[in-house]
């Protein structure tokens, strides 16, 4: 009877540990089954691309890099061909010319020869004169005696003062032939020469424009035109990637930055360097405006969570990084892991 009550006992402490072990599987079970596994949030690397272009439409002659080829600050990149700023150059060479011209005849005044005829009209004007005044005074001699008439007097003293004003004329057209232009003039014919080389100047501006230079340090990621194209005004003809100044961007809900501000280290890993982990800082947040994706925080929309554009900087350099490979952080629920 004691071995059959003992038997019993026994029995119903195994199943008791066997409900035990049960219910803890079970739970065990539940536990994973239930728990929300790590989700992910992607990035992407970016990079500083600068733009290049030209101010004049022209032909591209030739490129001197190819793309994935590093270039220095100051290389030249290609070569536009613009024949009609060639013919506005030769015109503006040629007003600056004339403008030369003009100013040096300015300055220089009257040819010598143009002096020394008006001299000499003067010095006729000036014998005439003394001419006059000694007929004059001997026509007053003999008009005071009485023996010519008031006539004749007046006469001699009306030719007098005739040659008198010819000989002041004929002074001024030598005083102004030997003093050239006036000043205004001279300054006039200045500012055109001015006028002139500002031309000039301004078309070899735009020459140099036909040689477009690299304006930083980086890579040719890419090129729009081919030789012998038509290159735009201010079109795009090729981008040049900085590969030392890259971050990368995510895309990250409001309910996701609780942890997340200016500053803030980030663990993240990159697939495609055989998931090699980084650790990132954050240096940017933004909204991404009404335009980016809005989602309901609760089935029932009580309110929406907006999106924020969050960039952040490798806080070490990553070997073999490029624009636009993926950069993932691992996130379980709302929590960035």
């Amino acid at each position: 009877m004691n071995e059959n009550k003992k038997f019993s006992t026994n029995n119903m402490f195994l199943a008791f540990i066997a409900v035990l072990i049960v219910v803890g599987l079970v739970a065990l079970t539940g536990f994973f089954l239930l728990s929300p596994p790590d989700d992910y949030v992607m990035g992407q690397a970016e990079a500083t691309q600068v733009r290049v272009s030209g101010k004049l439409p022209g032909r591209i002659v030739a490129y001197y890099y190819g793309e994935g080829e590093k270039v220095k600050k100051g290389d030249t990149l290609v070569c536009i061909d613009t024949p009609e700023i060639q013919a506005k150059l030769r015109q503006a060479e040629a007003a600056r010319a004339a403008a030369e011209a003009q100013s040096a005849k300015a300055i220089a005044g009257a040819r010598t020869q143009e002096v020394s005829g008006a001299f000499e009209l003067w010095q006729k004007a000036k014998a005439g004169l003394d001419f006059a005044q000694k007929s004059f005074r001997r026509m007053q001699n003999l008009y005071d005696k009485g023996v010519v008439s008031a006539q004749k007097r007046d006469e001699a003293e009306a030719n007098y003062k005739a040659m008198e004003a010819n000989e002041k004329a004929a002074k001024s057209q030598y005083d102004m032939a030997k003093a050239g232009a006036r000043a205004e003039d001279k300054k006039a014919a200045a500012e055109l020469l001015n006028q002139a080389s500002g031309a000039v100047a301004e078309v070899e501006s735009y020459i140099g424009e036909t040689i477009l230079l690299s304006p930083i340090d980086g890579e040719v990621s890419e090129r729009f035109l081919q030789p012998g194209e038509l290159a735009g005004s201010g079109a795009p003809i090729m981008h040049i990637v900085d590969l030392d100044d890259m971050w990368i961007t995510f895309s990250l809900r409001e309910d996701l930055l609780k942890n997340i501000s200016i500053g803030t280290e980030i663990k993240a890993f990159i697939p495609a360097l055989d998931n090699k982990a980084v650790r990132l800082k954050v240096f940017y947040m933004k909204d991404m405006g009404t335009y980016a994706t809005w989602k309901a925080t609760k089935s029932t929309g009580q309110y929406d969570s907006k999106t924020f554009e969050v960039r952040a900087r490798p806080t070490e350099k990553i070997m073999n990084l490029r624009p636009g490979m993926s950069v993932i952080i691992r996130k379980k629920g709302n929590e960035l892991l």
